[in-house]
């Protein structure tokens, strides 16, 4: 049986300096068929010309331009001009090994429940490597805090009934809202057991950014309205501020006729 194609989108914005080690962390991969998608997001620095010279060495590379507008869309317009059955996204300074696609496809393409496949990770930079710690997946955890990176795979066609990330979530973590959505309502997880993901630590990285409380508050006023029967659900109510707290507090607050 033909393999499906596997479509890799890298939205990069000034991520020119990381961004050839990235595609050819992709390149490497032991699965074919790929195709990359890079969507270059008004970079300021030369990501723009090193991504047009990766696309005329490898076929498998195509390359988007667009004013700068944000990863979520970005990611989205590189999701809708790729072909793949299955879809990657890549941030431009990340890294993948050799088998992540191979070992994560043969699970989507076994198991049709499944509908995320992601893997073990470390961060990384110059200077250090160091495991990332995820918490197991579920769907009570997941209301509370993300553990699945940006970089799993999962299928077109769940990415298109749920819309895509949401481009007005500005405040960061766009990520675990895009999960929130594609699993609220069902669908199996599955964590490789290895090592395929690799988070390069820069003074750029965007977790830095929108780690303030102010951002925080943004991102579960958004959250709340978007999916409160999901934190109702899993949390007995809203999310709160202090997320761990908020089942306990949410709970407590029903039994004293407050909520």
């Amino acid at each position: 049986m033909k393999n499906a194609l596997v479509s890799i989108v890298i939205p990069c914005y000034n991520q020119g300096s990381y961004l050839d080690e990235t595609v050819q962390s992709v390149l490497a991969s032991t699965y074919r068929p790929i195709e990359v998608v890079i969507v270059n997001d008004g970079s300021k620095d030369d990501s723009l010309k090193i991504a047009q010279q990766l696309q005329e060495k490898h076929p498998e590379i195509t390359v988007l331009d667009q004013p700068n507008s944000g990863v979520a869309k970005a990611r989205n317009a590189g999701v809708d001009a790729a072909t793949g059955t299955y879809i990657l996204p890549l941030d431009g300074d990340d890294l993948i090994s050799p088998d992540y696609l191979e070992k994560g496809v043969e699970v989507l393409a076994q198991q049709p429940k499944v509908k995320v496949v992601y893997c073990q990770a470390v961060k990384f930079n110059s200077s250090i490597q160091k495991p990332w710690k995820l918490k197991p997946f579920s769907r009570n955890k997941l209301a509370r805090d993300n553990m699945i990176f940006v970089a799993a795979l999962f299928r077109k066609s769940d990415f298109i009934e749920i819309g895509g990330f949401s481009e007005d979530m500005t405040m960061g973590r766009e990520d675990w809202e895009f999960w929130i959505k594609m699993l609220k309502d069902g669908g199996e997880v599955v964590q490789l057991p290895f090592i395929g993901f690799y988070y390069r630590l820069t003074q750029q990285s965007k977790r830095k950014k929108t780690g303030t409380n102010q951002k925080k508050r943004e991102r579960i006023a958004y959250l709340n309205a978007h999916h409160l029967p999901f934190f109702e659900r899993e949390l007995n109510g809203p999310l709160r501020f202090q997320r761990t707290w908020s089942k306990p507090y949410n709970t407590l607050l029903k039994w004293l006729g407050k909520l």
